[in-house]
């Protein structure tokens, strides 16, 4: 969700850097050249990691009977990750992500991820599992119900907030380009071929 939206977004380029073999962290992704931002680095890496489940998913699963799933949690707005922002920021980020409904705390998180393991549901593979109808879009309150006695309520959806069903999200572009994530896998393998 907001991959797009929210700056500084995931960009991949060519995979320079991994087929580099990403011996600096700020060009695992993207050009040597580019300048390490910690948020960029984690957007790139959650990147590569679903275009490496997506492919592994093309490579193994018919074979294997192995399932490969990728999950969008939700925002987990109480985490180290913005420990490089103000203060501000990291006071004021969770109680907006809250706000709009989009705030999941770390321990529905760790329930989310329990659930793609474990629930039935979730045994098909090349998946990317998402929450709460809607995680495609960003802190809508567009779901207008009546109840009985006449009451209007509204519920917020988007962001993959707290709550809300599981179902299958779609990819991006970036995420389903069918080179991109050969190459992606090609590079990693060659990184690691001797640990293996």
């Amino acid at each position: 969700i907001a991959g797009s939206l929210v700056k500084p977004v995931a960009e991949l380029g060519e995979l320079e850097g991994l087929r580099l073999g990403g011996s600096q962290a700020s060009s695992m992704a993207s050009s040597a050249s580019e300048k390490f931002d910690g948020a960029k680095a984690y957007k790139d890496a959650k990147a590569l990691n679903m275009m490496t489940v997506l492919e592994m998913h093309k490579r193994f699963h018919d074979k294997t009977g192995v399932i490969f799933s990728s999950m969008y949690p939700g925002c987990i707005a109480e985490t180290n990750l913005f420990r490089e922002k103000r203060q501000w920021f990291r006071n004021l980020f969770p109680v907006f992500m809250k706000t709009v409904g989009a705030y999941v705390s770390e321990d529905e998180a760790g329930e989310r991820l329990a659930q793609v393991i474990y629930d039935p549901d979730c045994t098909k593979s090349g998946v990317y599992w998402s929450w709460n109808g809607n995680a495609q879009q960003f802190g809508i309150a567009s779901d207008r119900s009546v109840t009985s006695s006449g009451e209007v309520v509204y519920s917020r959806r988007g962001a993959g907030g707290s709550g809300g069903a599981i179902f299958e999200n779609a990819f991006s572009g970036m995420i389903t380009d069918p080179t991109k994530g050969r190459l992606a896998y090609e590079y990693s393998m060659d990184a690691v071929r001797d640990y293996l």
